[in-house]
């Protein structure tokens, strides 16, 4: 894929920062029996994405290490952090409803699969790198909120899809969105990019030069529809954990009323 500046004139600093990008195809219509049994058919994908997490986990932990001392992501640690990171978002495209084709099993996928990433491998700061985890909360706040809200609601976001068969524009803009950022912040946390994790509601037409390779996400203008179901989603993912976290604290109380036998 051909290079291309986010968002030129917003900031100064930000015009030549590259972002990891998510293409998805327009959204089209989807085969209603797919929709209907899309968590099953893709059990398998989730059994293999079970061990490429482990694989991942203990991959970065030696990504962590290296970068500290060279600056950047070894080759063959980019290569397999970047595939496993393809893969966790085609399998997860299919699994929010984006997309109606079966992701395939392979780190590289065709060129003609409707959802792709680049990542570019770049020079690290070091500091960053040391104080990374640190550094990612406030965009793991914002990535669990909006995922948390999008699942609040999955549902609903399936039996919509099921009765149209396909997804609404909006709903599509929201969702990959959404998604979008989970990648970013994924691959912020793997350290295949230096950009802080940001557009979750979306670019402006201007993000990518024209000449430049576009797609439905790329860059991902959003109608007021879409921006609102984002906030939709955050506004239900601080709902959900506020219901959690209350819940969780009077059943520990609970717990211990009942341990110390007071009344």
């Amino acid at each position: 894929m051909a290079d291309g500046r986010w968002s030129p004139g917003r900031k100064e600093a930000d015009a030549d920062e590259f972002r990891p990008a998510l293409d998805i195809v327009e959204p089209g219509h989807q085969r209603r029996l797919t929709v209907f049994l899309r968590l099953l058919l893709l059990i398998p994908h989730f059994i293999v994405l079970f061990f490429l997490h482990i694989a991942a986990f203990f991959t970065v932990i030696v990504g962590w290490f290296a970068a500290l001392v060279l600056g950047r992501l070894p080759d063959p640690v980019f290569r397999f952090l970047a595939g496993f990171l393809g893969y966790d978002m085609r399998v997860s495209a299919s699994q929010m409803l984006l997309i109606d084709r079966y992701p395939p099993f392979a780190l590289t996928p065709p060129p003609d699969y409707p959802v792709q990433i680049e990542v570019r491998p770049t020079a690290l700061n070091r500091l960053a790198v040391l104080f990374r985890i640190f550094l990612m909360i406030p965009a793991a706040i914002v990535q669990s909120l909006a995922v948390y809200g999008w699942w609040a609601l999955a549902f609903v976001w399936w039996v919509i899809t099921l009765a149209l068969g396909r997804m609404p524009r909006p709903l599509f803009e929201a969702t990959a969105a959404t998604l979008r950022y989970r990648m970013r912040f994924s691959a912020y946390t793997m350290m295949l990019t230096p950009a802080y994790p940001k557009g979750l509601f979306g670019d402006d037409d201007l993000a990518v030069p024209q000449g430049h390779p576009r797609s439905a996400t790329r860059p991902l203008v959003m109608s007021s529809a879409g921006k609102w179901l984002v906030v939709l989603f955050l506004v239900l993912g601080l709902l959900g954990n506020i219901t959690t976290s209350v819940t969780t604290t009077t059943s520990d109380s609970d717990d211990t009323t009942r341990l110390s036998g007071t009344p």
